[in-house]
């Protein structure tokens, strides 16, 4: 490598061939990036997760039928973490039974409703602009789901913890419902994840729904 080569890379700003750099970084016992970060090959980004299998600009493009599929294809595990989602109920009244069958045939059932005395509820309600209507809905959600306490295999909690996605997962398939400040629900994105072993975004997922069933109080019979 001549004089003027060198001149040309420290005084006007130039930027030399990969292999030249990387020899004169050695010869002068720098990093080569440091010298010139513009030889740096940025990351390649995937474009997309190999877990994702569809995404649903809002959770109102998705027939309830899609849940319901969903869950009653479940043969190990059922998670679910709202605030209420009344709309499961609402749509498909025989919901419970659904849960019941699955439990009797070994699959486990968790549910994680909104506690409806929590600040965070509170809170949400102002942030939808429900106002007190999303802790009238929580109250009203535990109401459908009680019927199923005791039932052997199926778990029902309440939490007061900041919901920033409602989940529901059945074996290794998750429906993730984000949730957007100042929209509701049913206006927000939801994704479609599937565990292929080739991602983490279902483990995430996973993990944030235990971390949030730790938290939990169970729901007594009365």
């Amino acid at each position: 490598m001549d004089t003027k080569s060198v001149e040309r890379w420290a005084n006007q700003n130039r930027t030399p061939r990969l292999g030249t750099a990387r020899l004169a970084a050695e010869a002068l016992g720098e990093d080569m990036f440091a010298l010139w970060p513009s030889l740096r090959q940025p990351r390649a980004a995937r474009a997309i997760s190999p877990e994702l299998v569809a995404l649903y600009e809002q959770r109102a493009d998705l027939p309830v039928s899609v849940f319901v599929d969903l869950l009653g294809k479940a043969t190990e595990r059922i998670d679910v973490l709202v605030y209420a989602a009344v709309f499961l109920h609402e749509a498909y009244p025989r919901l419970n039974e659904l849960l019941r069958e699955r439990a009797a045939e070994g699959c486990a059932v968790r549910i994680a409703l909104g506690d409806a005395a929590s600040e965070n509820v509170k809170q949400r309600g102002e942030e939808e602009r429900f106002g007190h209507g999303i802790e009238s809905r929580c109250r009203l959600a535990l109401l459908h789901y009680r019927p199923l306490l005791g039932t052997p295999g199926i778990e029902i909690r309440t939490h007061g913890t900041t919901l920033y996605n409602s989940l529901y997962r059945a074996d290794d398939q998750l429906l993730v419902n984000a949730h957007v400040w100042g929209v509701n629900a049913f206006g927000a994105p939801v994704w479609h994840l599937r565990r292929t072993g080739a991602g983490t975004l279902f483990d995430t997922y996973a993990a944030s729904f235990d971390a949030v069933w730790n938290t939990a109080r169970p729901v007594e019979e009365s």
